[in-house]
């Protein structure tokens, strides 16, 4: 008979036997009957169930003893042992993080929490049955570490050479983060990771540029990806750059003039940190009689000739002292300034008016021109063909584009050209004690047989 006895299935697949020996020439296959999970993940500072199941099929099989172990080093070392006539014992805990769930030789799930990154490894659980000796079945415990994230910016003073400006950690992650900058500022960044003595590893990133005043209080973002965070996690980071004061000096409207009063010159002043000390002086050092000076604010209450000079404004901070000049000139007499509202007022003014004025012009000539009364003789072809005034007869219309017209249209084309070849006319000045018009008048102008027109007072050249 031949007695074949094989391992009990993890979820989804079977193990390999465990034995096989020859006792005679028929043979019995007995099934694994420790039910077992072949990977467990849990998290640090959670609870791991390693789920361990024996089904009685059998009233002739009988269980003597429950024991889970651990492979250590090549080694397996007893992590938890039940007897019946004996209480649970746990050789490698003492503080009650490890416990049955059931105390009982047919279901020895154990239970571990809080869990540590040491408890990973790979368990075995054991069963000393009679008469077919020790069944067991194997589960991979893995341990995630859920990582602490932090980004901070670092100072630093604003110069020519790159630097880290921010610093972003994934602390005590298993497995490690992947970490990456989102910035609108030029740089670029590096990543080195450190492995504990737990077996969690800290991902350190580094936003690396060259730091300037215009970059102090802008914001980048650190992005943080892990296997146990649900989405990758955003920390927005405000850079800070520290940098000496930046200064002008307002105020001055170059209409300083003698008598004046209530003159007044500012110095704004900003930098990182934030500017402490004012000071005014001129190129002699001392400042006028009339001058008063009030932080930042330089009054003068009376402009004379001796506020005919430079301004001097230093301003410092921790970094550095900062100093910018306003030369002031003083005028024996106010400037008229026109403001600029005024200005364009006034072409916008102008404007209108033009138009106006253009638009009149315009409507000037085209009511001349339409207004003035037709010439006497003016050559009707109706006339013609008709009689002079009389209505046509029923069965005799005038069709201006007719045949008969045609000739009539030429002549009148004709004439008209005749007329722009002979050029201006000289007016005779026939009427004494007027002047010579530079048009023809009506009562100056001749029908003649042919239908033309001819001034009376004319000479055509």
């Amino acid at each position: 008979m031949v007695l074949a006895l094989g391992l009990a299935a993890g979820v989804g697949h079977s193990l390999p036997p465990l034995l096989t020996g020859s006792v005679s020439p028929h043979t019995v296959v007995l099934t694994q009957r420790v039910k077992v999970r072949n990977e467990v993940t849990g998290y640090v500072g959670d609870e791991a169930m390693l789920q361990c199941l024996f089904p009685a099929t059998s009233p002739d099989i009988k269980v003597s003893q429950v024991t889970w172990m651990k492979e250590m080093g090549g080694k397996k070392q007893n992590v938890a042992v039940y007897l019946p006539d004996h209480k649970p014992n746990f050789p490698l805990d003492n503080s009650g993080r490890i416990r049955f769930l059931n105390v009982s030789l047919q279901d020895a799930t154990l239970i571990i929490q809080p869990l540590r990154m040491s408890d990973e490894g790979t368990y075995v659980c054991e069963f000393a049955t009679y008469p077919h000796g020790n069944e067991d079945g194997v589960t991979t415990l893995s341990i995630l570490a859920r990582p602490t994230n932090t980004a901070e910016s670092r100072k630093v003073v604003a110069g020519n050479t790159t630097i880290p400006v921010a610093v972003c950690t994934s602390a005590n992650g298993k497995p490690p983060a992947q970490i990456k900058w989102l910035s609108t500022l030029p740089g670029n960044f590096n990543a080195s990771e450190m492995t504990n003595g737990d077996g969690t590893v800290t991902v350190t990133s580094q936003f690396n540029m060259v730091p300037t005043a215009a970059a102090d209080q802008q914001q980048i973002t650190c992005v943080i990806s892990q296997r146990t965070l649900a989405a990758p996690e955003n920390i927005p980071v405000v850079l800070s750059v520290l940098y000496p004061p930046q200064v002008t000096i307002d105020g001055y409207d170059d209409n300083w003039y003698v008598s004046r009063s209530e003159a007044v010159l500012r110095c704004a002043a900003k930098g990182n940190p934030k500017p402490t000390q004012y000071s005014w002086s001129t190129p002699s050092g001392t400042l006028p009689p009339t001058v008063q000076v009030q932080g930042d604010r330089l009054v003068v209450q009376s402009v004379d000739v001796a506020v005919n000079t430079t301004f001097i404004c230093q301003v410092t901070n921790s970094v550095g002292t900062t100093r910018v000049e306003q030369t002031v000139l003083v005028r024996e007499h106010p400037m008229k300034l026109q403001s600029s509202a005024g200005a364009v007022a006034g072409g916008l003014v102008g404007g209108i008016l033009a138009l106006a004025l253009l638009g009149a012009l315009v409507f000037f000539l085209l009511r001349r021109r339409r207004a003035r009364p037709p010439l006497k003789g003016v050559y009707d072809p109706t006339t013609r063909v008709f009689g002079n005034g009389a209505a046509p007869p029923p069965n005799l219309i005038y069709r201006p584009d007719s045949e008969l017209d045609r000739p009539l249209k030429r002549h009148e084309e004709e004439e008209e050209e005749r007329l722009d070849e002979v050029g201006p006319m000289l007016r005779l000045s026939a009427h004494p004690g007027h002047g010579a018009s530079s048009g023809y008048e009506e009562d100056d102008m001749e029908s003649q047989h042919d239908g033309s027109i001819i001034s009376k007072t004319a000479v055509y050249v």
